[in-house]
């Protein structure tokens, strides 16, 4: 049986350094990483009391682990103006109104058609790097980084699998 069920003869996985992130309605320049989206849910251990031997398991609280964005250092101040919304030097406190944003994480196939989405809930920035180390040694691109705290996420189910173009020699 194939993995694929609109394109049968594809055998290969995606890959996973072709994506894109989206937030306030539009993509975000230069995005060259982002960090695993993981959830983990506690488990809690229970006995009855007539059966001191056996323990048993029921799910307990979902955590999400926040979600790391970085890219290099540009001129587009996105990243900036959306960590300044929880603190910025002039005037410390947070931005009630509009700190929290609903982000889109989209992963794109060899051809550039979007394959699978992530919707990530009511994130927020809880760390910003503006400028990672500095090494006159290194030869690296300088890097901005983002980390959003969030309140869950989930598979965005109106993006199906896309027919894949086909390409001829001639």
């Amino acid at each position: 049986m194939s993995q694929f069920s609109v394109n049968p003869g594809r055998v290969d996985p995606y890959k996973r350094f072709t994506f894109r992130v989206k937030w306030d309605g539009r993509y975000v320049a230069g995005v060259s990483r982002v960090s695993a989206l993981t959830r983990t849910t506690d488990v809690v251990e229970h006995r009855e009391g007539g059966d001191p031997n056996t323990v048993h398991y029921s799910p307990g609280v979902t955590r999400f682990a926040p979600i790391v964005l970085e890219r290099g250092v540009t001129h587009d101040t996105a990243f900036e103006e959306w960590a300044n919304k929880v603190w910025s030097a002039g005037t410390p406190g947070v931005s009630l109104a509009d700190f929290r944003k609903d982000v889109m994480i989209e992963l794109r196939n060899e051809a550039g058609q979007i394959v699978l989405a992530y919707k990530v809930y009511r994130a927020w920035v809880s760390e910003y790097q503006a400028l990672a180390d500095l090494d006159a040694g290194a030869s690296v691109v300088a890097i901005e980084r983002l980390v959003l705290s969030h309140e869950g996420w989930e598979r965005d189910s109106d993006v199906t699998e896309p027919q894949e173009p086909t390409y001829s020699s001639g």
